[in-house]
C-alpha cells in the first residue's frame, strides 16, 4: 500500500492537524536547530558585510585625507 492510499482513507482532521503535530513533535528539535543555524549564518554574514564595509570606508577616508594634505 502506498502512503497516499493510507492517508486518503483518513478523516480531514487527521491529515491536517494530527499528522503535522506528530511531525513537529518528532522532528521539532531538528527543525528548530536548522532554523537557528540558518539565522546564525545570516547574522554572521551581515556582521561580516558591515565590518568589511566599515574597513573599506575607513581606508578610503584615511587615504583620501592623507593624499589631499601631501605632507607624507
Amino acid at each position: 500500500m502506498a502512503v497516499r492510499e493510507i492517508v486518503a482513507g483518513m478523516p480531514w482532521w487527521v491529515k491536517w492537524i494530527a499528522l503535522p503535530v506528530v511531525v513537529l513533535v518528532v522532528f521539532g528539535g531538528l527543525i528548530a536547530s536548522l532554523v537557528g543555524l540558518v539565522i546564525g549564518l545570516l547574522f554572521k554574514a551581515l556582521v561580516l558585510v558591515a565590518l568589511v564595509g566599515g574597513l573599506v570606508y575607513g581606508v578610503r577616508k584615511v587615504t583620501s585625507s592623507s593624499s589631499s594634505r601631501g605632507d607624507w
